[in-house]
């Protein structure tokens, strides 16, 4: 299997039940393979995976690891709406972010290796993150609330000078931990 390789299952009804879909990489939309964006269970053989609930990987995130998901308030959501997926590219096991407090890598600045759940307790003096940089391996997950409660964000290597290259509406990040299960 491949680094970048996984497998996951998205079905219809709830417990695993209904309609199903097989997706081994990126999918921008489920309606072109017949699916409809209705899921209410979700299987992860495999991998990591980013879901969004619309196509175009547009919309609400949400992280999925290896398991079982029988129903929809399992990933973190309040509907069961998912539009389109794709794996998270892991590289290895080396895991290193900076995040910053102002736009373009300007203002506060910390570093972190491994999971934080209160960015205040490690001394990071605000809640806003508006830039950051993704050095390491592996992907991070970024949540609005403490203890990686919240809407959550997903970046992988890279560089981004603005909340808005990650998708939120906002740059208020109070948490971030590893994505570390995923094969």
């Amino acid at each position: 299997m491949s680094q970048y390789s996984g497998k996951i299952v998205f079905y219809e009804g709830r417990c695993f039940t209904g309609q199903r879909l097989e997706v081994y990489g990126d999918c921008d939309n489920f309606q072109d393979r017949g699916f409809m964006n209705r899921v209410n269970s979700i299987r992860v053989e495999s991998g990591a995976w980013i879901c969004y609930d619309h196509p175009d990987f547009k919309g609400q995130q949400y992280i999925l690891e290896r398991g079982e998901y029988p129903e929809f308030q399992r990933w973190n959501t309040h509907n069961d709406h998912m539009g389109s997926c794709k794996p998270i590219r892991m590289h290895g096991e080396h895991y290193r972010m900076e995040i910053f407090e102002g736009c373009n890598y300007g203002g506060q600045c910390m570093q972190l290796c491994d999971d934080c759940p209160f960015l205040q307790s490690r001394g990071f003096n605000t809640n806003c993150v508006n830039s950051l940089r993704v050095f390491g391996d592996g992907a991070w997950v970024m949540y609005e609330e403490p203890n990686f409660r919240g809407r959550m964000y997903i970046v992988e290597r890279g560089n981004y000078c603005s909340h808005n290259e990650w998708q939120a509406q906002t740059p208020n990040i109070q948490s971030i931990r590893r994505v570390v299960n995923y094969f």
